[in-house]
């Protein structure tokens, strides 16, 4: 199997975990290669990793590549040039990824784009066609879609081994991210944690129950409670995401999603993370080895591999989840049910 070179733009925290996962994934079998990164700091070329993240230990100082054997450059457009090169992972600020990610289609590379594509959905509408005019991969870096004990719940509702999805409830908690030289502090690049936290329960409620038809939000851009409102199908859905909590405030995600015949519960503080209650008795579900980051490449490389046309996650996916957090938006302006579709 041909070796997948790849490229890295940004090398911040995502641009970190992105790396990582390639290893992983090399380790693991998958026949790829870091070629070349790029970032506008040229003190990050040492290879070193920063501290920093939700769910990552502190790393500082850990080799991430050895800049005598990968590329460095900062300039984009001449990663993009390398012919060694198949796939790009952009992790750099949202405002930024779709411009870079049509010129890394336009140059014939694969895109892994992290979230939130654009806060605009026209924007990303616009990638989508360049990557179709391409005949490239573009795929939204939705890693909650792939997280060990999340994509096990995608999976039963689509087997149906438990029966309908009768409600749903998402909380995600933690404190605004110090890194990124302001830009999370600034709500009109970053979304807020609306766009940059919630995200991740939005577009798994997308991925379980399908589009809703309207949303209702309280709160603020930086600590929001959505109910999503269905013509048919779940009547009870709602999700929780802030970032205003204390510093300090430790991180955690969970669910509690209902079933006909069971309630799966997960909480990611807690040794099992996932739970499957049934009338047979509570059954705790042991973890996969990796995170969402590790199966979001790994299937990113595996598609391209093996030559195929879309990803589980596209930016049709993308498009929809941006319009949904749109209208949580306006929910929270208005203080009034706004429809999505």
């Amino acid at each position: 199997m041909k070796q997948i070179g790849v490229g890295v733009i940004g090398l911040g925290l995502m641009g970190r975990v992105h790396i990582e996962a390639y290893a992983a994934a090399q380790l693991a079998g998958h026949a790829c290669r870091l070629v070349a990164v790029s970032d506008r700091n040229t003190a990050r070329f040492d290879g070193r990793a920063a501290s920093g993240g939700n769910l990552q230990n502190d790393a500082r100082g850990k080799l991430l590549f050895d800049p005598q054997s990968v590329a460095t450059t900062t300039d984009p457009a001449a990663l993009f040039a390398d012919k060694n090169i198949d796939l790009v992972s952009i992790c750099t600020p949202t405002d930024t990824h779709v411009d870079l990610a049509i010129s890394a289609l336009r140059a014939g590379k694969h895109v892994l784009v992290e979230k939130p594509v654009s806060l605009d959905p026209l924007a990303i509408r616009r990638l989508a066609d360049v990557a179709r005019d391409a005949k490239r991969l573009c795929m939204p870096a939705m890693c909650m879609r792939f997280w060990p004990g999340w994509s096990h719940i995608l999976d039963a509702a689509r087997d149906g081994r438990f029966g309908r999805v009768l409600s749903a409830s998402f909380q995600r908690l933690g404190t605004r991210p110090a890194w990124g030289d302001g830009f999370y502090a600034d709500a009109g690049r970053s979304g807020g944690a609306l766009f940059d936290l919630h995200i991740h329960d939005a577009d798994f409620v997308l991925a379980l129950c399908g589009e809703p038809v309207a949303v209702t939000s309280t709160g603020t851009l930086d600590h929001v409670t959505t109910i999503y409102r269905y013509s048919s199908g779940p009547r009870h859905v709602t999700a929780e995401g802030g970032w205003d909590q204390g510093q300090g405030f430790p991180f955690r995600m969970r669910f509690v999603v209902n079933f006909e015949s069971a309630t799966a519960e997960f909480d990611s503080r807690r040794d099992f993370a996932l739970e499957i209650t049934t009338k047979s008795g509570v059954e705790p579900v042991d973890r996969l080895a990796g995170t969402g980051y590790d199966f979001e490449i790994r299937h990113v490389l595996k598609s391209v591999a093996e030559g195929r046309s879309r990803t589980a996650v596209d930016l049709a996916d993308a498009e929809r989840v941006t319009r949904i957090l749109n209208a949580e938006r306006e929910s929270l302006n208005q203080r009034a049910e706004r429809s999505v579709l």
